[in-house]
């Protein structure tokens, strides 16, 4: 229980939440090519499974006091804690990429920009 906290004071500090980018999904550039809507239903997906998961008349997860987590991380988080795209996630990947090259993993400071496909860097509400 106390890692929660531990999770949630660090967010309210500098806003950051590293977890996302372990959730990164990964699509090659050729399917996109063929396939440009695949982001799109991504995002869409996720806000249809968002909203069954806030409809709490009949609990989707079987984990308790499920509506009182969802309630406070909406708080502390906002509406869209899973963000998707590099606008809402722009601070936690350039403080990624300046980390990831001060420790010698990449020969370069990168540009959250060079890490993504082009046509998935721009987003829109669904």
């Amino acid at each position: 229980m106390e890692d929660r906290y531990v999770i949630f004071e660090e967010w309210s500090g500098p806003k950051i939440f590293a977890i996302p980018i372990g959730q990164t999904a990964r699509l090659l550039n050729e399917h996109l090519d063929r396939k440009p809507r695949v982001f799109d239903s991504l995002a869409e997906a996720k806000q249809a499974a968002l909203a069954l998961l806030s409809d709490t008349s009949a609990t989707k997860v079987t984990l308790p006091f499920i509506e009182e987590r969802l309630s406070e991380a909406r708080t502390l988080m906002g509406d869209d804690f899973w963000s998707y795209g590099v606008e809402p996630n722009r601070k936690t990947l350039e403080t990624f990429l300046r980390h990831h090259n001060s420790q010698g993993l990449s020969p370069r400071l990168l540009k959250p920009e060079e890490l993504f496909y082009p046509g998935t860097l721009e987003a829109f509400k669904v």
